[in-house]
């Protein structure tokens, strides 16, 4: 063989094959995408990312990667072009021929890791950037509009949503690659291998009749049949892929409940509930695990058993023309390695049905996630608007989701320096009116008049955010007074050759934020922390630490009160705000909060009546819709 003219003649394959599975690439995307419905859901969740006007570097990545994956091809057909020669040198005794062989294979090596190693980063530098894009459209369009509290409002609320925003998109990017990767190579290698076959393959007989070049028709009759029937015995596998992931989701959700929820159930002695579910939930996991067993069990022993079939198949088809020398040994193994080459090649969508299962599984639950915040944005909001810094409503009418009447035909105007509380029985609507003036509702009609910025919200119990306490008590707002971002992780001690013997030395230190805060901001922070009675955890500010689990709800709703003073807001609305406090904290609050923010909009819900001395106005909501506004 003339391996220059071979090299020669491997860069114009590149080039044709580049050009031609480039269009047919592009040509099947754009098919799929337009006439199938899982091609449908795949643009609909990742299309922009492939939008030109947005970038045309996602374009030129797959582009590159496709050249990649057809120069491996053409790497492989010089692998067993080199296995016939390396043979045929063994079977003629042709000493020169074999060190030549050998020295052409570390040639072909050498290209192959080049190749790899590039292929590999170019792969994965893809599939980061295309997570990092996705995860961001996903991860706003579930904070945009509030999706992620209006969502619960739906027919069918979503399910697990940190897990298709944390695994699915991995899983969606990873499994989107890898499987039209797979495709690709193995229908250009279908058709690569088809015409080493067909060149080695001889006539074979069968029932007087002599058929040409019959082993490349029996491997594809072969494969043909066996993909048939294994697509009917894995089949299943779709469904009981899906639903692995919602169990196991199930249970972990589950498990974070008894974790997050371990004081109330410990006082309640509930264990033996808790067991329950949980030993249920985990009982769901397992007997879908089970039937993914005995179904892997049928698909993978077909699947293996067709072949090792096909193992020896190609030397008993040879064998005869072996032995009347009419091939060679090196034409001989190579008749085996494109056989089995072909095969596997053949038999990519047999064998890779579990991964497609899978990711249909991923593509579908990603889709109802992105379903779900269409329908959540669809949901009507109330008519919010601003004048100024005032605050009032207008012939507001609220209802439940079923449609019965909550407050009907509300008018009311709140001013500064006269706070308003809101009373009434149970089921009355007093939260719900809160949340039809926080814009949350969306079963309320009327006119709702507030601040757009400047108003704060404190819930009976408050939200404590990840990070140090710091965080905490300025949380919404972003802390104030950096001098500069707190470190990042060192990514050269995590790149080394070996990993790190203590992971945490790589971490910025927990009070890297006391570092950079400027000392006018930090005394602010510890002057409010003492004000609010919380003045023993001065020292703690920059601990990071689970702080909703550490505090007590009086704590927390102190901690809260600490965010008022801060924040400064226009208007304040608190949801029986302090109600874990004893009537002596509660009364400290309550003045300390009218003697810094004396012109603020303050508005209450609470039933004791310890609260009537720092509200004139009371706003009494009765069943069926009625109120009554009064003064004390």
């Amino acid at each position: 063989m003339d391996w220059q003219q071979e090299v020669i003649n491997s860069g114009v394959w590149v080039v044709k094959a580049y050009v031609i599975t480039t269009l047919v690439f592009g040509l099947t995307v754009w098919a799929l995408a337009k006439f199938t419905v899982w091609g449908g859901h795949f643009w609909s969740i990742t299309g922009g990312y492939f939008s030109p006007k947005r970038s045309w570097r996602p374009i030129l990545a797959v582009a590159l990667i496709l050249l990649l994956t057809l120069s491996a091809v053409r790497l492989d057909v010089l692998f067993s072009n080199w296995y016939n020669s390396m043979y045929t040198s063994l079977q003629k005794l042709d000493e020169v021929a074999f060190w030549a062989a050998m020295w052409l294979f570390a040639v072909l090596a050498t290209t192959h890791v080049i190749r790899s190693l590039f292929d590999f980063y170019v792969q994965q530098a893809f599939t980061i950037h295309w997570r990092v894009w996705l995860n961001e459209q996903l991860l706003s369009g579930w904070l945009n509009e509030q999706s992620y509290y209006r969502s619960q409002y739906l027919d069918k609320s979503i399910e697990n949503p940190d897990q298709r925003i944390q695994q699915d998109i991995t899983v969606f990017v990873e499994s989107s690659l890898t499987l039209s990767m797979g495709v690709v190579n193995a229908l250009v290698s279908t058709i690569a291998f088809t015409a080493i076959l067909w060149g080695l393959s001889g006539p074979l007989a069968i029932m007087g009749v002599d058929i040409p070049r019959a082993m490349v028709f029996l491997v594809f009759l072969y494969v043909i049949i066996a993909t048939v029937f294994a697509i009917h015995i894995g089949r299943p596998l779709i469904l009981l892929n899906f639903l692995n992931e919602r169990f196991n989701a199930n249970y972990r959700y589950a498990l974070v409940r008894l974790r997050e929820y371990s004081e109330s159930i410990a006082f309640y002695a509930g264990e033996r509930v808790e067991g329950a579910l949980l030993r249920s939930r985990f009982a769901q996991v397992i007997g879908n695990a089970w039937a993914i067993v005995y179904r892997s069990l049928k698909f993978l022993g077909f699947n293996f058993t067709v072949t090792q079939a096909a193992v020896v198949f190609p030397f008993i088809i040879q064998a005869q023309r072996f032995f009347t020398k009419q091939i060679s040994l090196g034409d001989l193994i190579q008749t085996a390695q494109a056989f089995g080459r072909l095969q596997d090649n053949l038999s990519f969508f047999r064998n890779a049905y579990d991964n497609f299962a899978s990711y249909r599984a991923t593509l579908d639950r990603l889709t109802g996630f992105r379903g779900a915040i269409e329908q959540a944005r669809q949901l009507p909001e109330p008519d919010v608007s601003e004048q100024g810094q005032r605050l009032a409503l207008e012939s507001l009418t609220v209802t439940t989701p079923n449609g019965r009447l909550l407050i009907e035909n509300l008018n009311l105007d709140i001013s500064e320096g006269q706070p308003l509380l809101i009373r009434g029985p149970s089921g009355a609507g007093k939260t719900t009116l809160l949340r039809a003036i926080a814009g949350l509702w969306p079963y309320c009609h009327g006119k709702i008049i507030r601040p757009a910025t400047g108003a704060l919200f404190l819930s009976q119990k408050p939200y404590i955010p990840l990070g140090s306490l710091r965080d905490a008590l300025y949380y919404p707002q972003a802390l104030p007074g950096l001098k500069e971002a707190p470190p990042m992780p060192d990514e050269s001690a995590a790149a080394g050759h070996g990993a790190p013997s203590n992971l945490d030395a790589i971490l910025p230190p927990s009070d890297s934020a006391a570092e950079t805060m400027d000392a006018t901001h930090d005394e602010q922070a510890r002057k409010v922390l003492r004000q609010v009675q919380l003045g023993h955890l001065a020292d703690r500010l920059d601990e990071t630490a689970d702080w909703g689990r550490i505090l007590s709800l009086g704590e927390q709703q102190r901690l809260a009160f600490g965010r008022l003073l801060l924040a400064k807001p226009i208007a304040a609305f608190l949801d029986e705000a302090t109600s874990a406090m004893d009537e002596g904290l509660e009364d400290a609050m309550y003045r300390l909060v009218r003697e810094q923010l004396p012109q603020m909009a303050l508005v209450s819900v609470g039933h004791r009546s310890t609260l009537l001395v720092h509200h004139p106005r009371q706003l009494t909501l009765k069943l069926e819709g009625a109120w009554e506004l009064s003064n004390s």
